[in-house]
C-alpha cells in the first residue's frame, strides 16, 4: 500500500504497537522488527507500547486492516474505532454485532472472503497440487492436454 502512495500510520504487532500521523517507511519498520523482536524504540514512532498493542487499533485511520487475529474488533472496542474502512485480512476478524454496529455508524467494513480472495483461490490450487502429486509449473500443461 505504501508503494501506491498510502501513508501507513499504525502498525500493531502481538507485542507492541507504533503509531505516527505523518507515516511511517514500513521497510525501517520492517527492519527494525526483525532486527528487535519488537517495535518498540522505533525512532520513527510518536507513540508506542508495549502493554496492550490492541488499542493501537483505536488510533486515528482511514483504513484499518486487521490483519492476524479472530474476533479483534469486537464489543470491547468497536465504539472506540476512527476508521472510515475495514478491511479484513484475518479469518474473522469482526464479530456479529461488531459488524453490525459499524455498519450502522457508516463505517464500511470490506469482509474476509472478498478481501482475501486470493489467498483463497492460491490455497486451492496448492491443495490440487499436492492431491496428485504435481510441482507447479505442471498444472498448466495438465490442464491443456
Amino acid at each position: 500500500m505504501q508503494k501506491d502512495g498510502a501513508k501507513i500510520v499504525g502498525i500493531v504487532e502481538y507485542n507492541s504497537a507504533i503509531y505516527n500521523p505523518d507515516g511511517f517507511d514500513v521497510d525501517a519498520v520492517k527492519n527494525h522488527f526483525i532486527t528487535r523482536g519488537s517495535l518498540s524504540d522505533f525512532a520513527g514512532a510518536y507513540e508506542s507500547t508495549e502493554l496492550d498493542p490492541q488499542s493501537f487499533m483505536e488510533k486515528e485511520c482511514d483504513i484499518l486492516i486487521p490483519a492476524a487475529k479472530e474476533k479483534a474488533i469486537n464489543m470491547d472496542n468497536m465504539e472506540n474505532l476512527k476508521c472510515k474502512v475495514i478491511v479484513e485480512g484475518a479469518n474473522g476478524p469482526t464479530t456479529f454485532r461488531a459488524e453490525e454496529y459499524l455498519l450502522d455508524k457508516g463505517i464500511i467494513t470490506v469482509p474476509d472472503m472478498l478481501a482475501n480472495g486470493g489467498g483463497v483461490t492460491c490455497s486451492y490450487f496448492e491443495w490440487l497440487k499436492n492431491l496428485d502429486h504435481i510441482a507447479p509449473g505442471r498444472m498448466t500443461k495438465k490442464y491443456a492436454e
